[in-house]
């Protein structure tokens, strides 16, 4: 995959032009004992894998996510979605790390899932596709990693899903990983977080193009996804963020459906995430979500009583998705189990979405804790 900027890209802390490629395997046993087959991997790759592939950082999407994390598409405006930390002298830095990110099986971003097109029946599988588990992700994830005869990873990194996706790695292969990084993040959904997902899954199959999921691509169920979108788009941000940026403003232009700002904002967003992804892929990754869960307390010492790679975990305290007191039930286990850990509970106003957002301070603590891994075992509260 090419790393060089073109002349429309010219920065020189970018990766530049890059493009998606679609790994093809045989296939993959799921937790519920369905077989995908064959497997699919959409993956992207930024730097250089060293002679003794010991320099690779597999990064871990969110719900929306997709594989391309960092740099442009040709003709794109807009970098990957995380591609402040993800580049020359970056957090994730290219000079030095060889970087993968995937799309999640079951997304609608070129991996398996209900759009791929299913060999009996020559058309989407839809709602046919089987129940996909985040530990069914991390399992192809593996596969797709293990392709590039990397034995072990140096890290496993990500935010919101992309943290369980990253816990759920040094729980599923602790021998495979040297560093864990979980931002924004839980080890399983509580109530609240299984409600507001379900407000979204319910908005969707209320739509009268629903047809159980067996929709056409010219009858999506597009109002449903979209107030799925928006209701999910709100708790991503934090109040102190939406009153800054929205306050009780009117709308700009003549918008006929709402009378506030934030409802012009939100109906922007719902409406613009329908023109990319998948209803079908939602209900299956938020479904993926709340069904995780390596528990809490007692139960969640034991499940990481196995781990053996170094921690950073990364909380944020405007997150009221997810909030610190999930991380630190994390943090606690691996203490509990001697596992080296760095805790860090930013002050970020920006709520849940802060793990994305560009922050110079966010930079150097990722940078510094790949860099120096002979810090001392135990719990650094900052």
């Amino acid at each position: 995959m090419s790393t060089t900027a073109s002349s429309e890209h010219k920065d020189p802390q970018s990766v530049g032009i890059v493009e998606t490629k679609i790994a093809r395997f045989d296939s993959l046993t799921l937790d519920n004992g369905e077989i995908i087959s064959p497997l699919e991997i959409a993956y992207e790759t930024y730097g250089t894998l060293s002679e003794k592939k010991d320099n690779a950082i597999l990064v871990c999407h969110a719900l929306s996510g997709d594989a391309h994390a960092a740099g442009f598409h040709e003709g794109d405006k807009r970098p990957g979605w995380w591609d402040f930390y993800i580049g020359p002298d970056k957090a994730f830095d290219t000079d030095k790390y060889f970087i993968i990110s995937s799309n999640v099986i079951g997304g609608c971003k070129g991996s398996s899932g209900p759009l791929t097109i299913s060999n009996a029946t020559n058309k989407a599988y839809r709602s046919s596709f089987p129940f996909v588990s985040i530990a069914d992700m991390v399992r192809a994830q593996e596969i797709l990693v293990s392709s590039f005869g990397i034995e072990t990873l140096f890290a496993v990194a990500g935010g919101s899903m992309g943290g369980m996706q990253a816990l759920q790695w040094s729980v599923a292969y602790p021998e495979k990983m040297k560093n864990c990084i979980v931002m924004a993040s839980t080890a399983e959904h509580s109530a609240q977080q299984i409600a507001f997902n379900e407000v979204g899954r319910q908005a969707i199959l209320a739509d009268p193009n629903w047809n159980n999921g067996m929709y056409e691509d010219d009858t999506k169920p597009a109002k449903g996804l979209a107030l799925a979108r928006m209701m999910g788009h709100i708790t991503y941000l934090s109040d102190e963020m939406m009153r800054d940026k929205f306050g009780r403003k009117p709308p700009k232009g003549n918008i006929q459906t709402t009378d506030f700002a934030v409802g012009s904002y939100l109906i922007y967003q719902g409406e613009s995430f329908v023109d990319r992804f998948d209803a079908n892929s939602y209900i299956y990754v938020t479904k993926a979500l709340d069904h995780y869960s390596l528990g809490t307390g007692k139960e969640l010492t034991k499940a990481l009583s196995g781990v053996k790679c170094r921690f950073l975990v990364v909380a944020y305290t405007s997150d009221w998705l997810y909030p610190p007191y999930q991380s630190e039930e994390i943090v606690k286990s691996l203490e509990v189990n001697a596992i080296p850990v760095i805790f860090v509970e930013l002050n970020n106003p920006a709520g849940h979405d802060s793990f994305l957002l560009q922050s110079e301070e966010q930079d150097s603590i990722i940078k510094d804790f790949l860099e120096f891994t002979d810090d001392p075992d135990g719990v650094i509260y900052g």
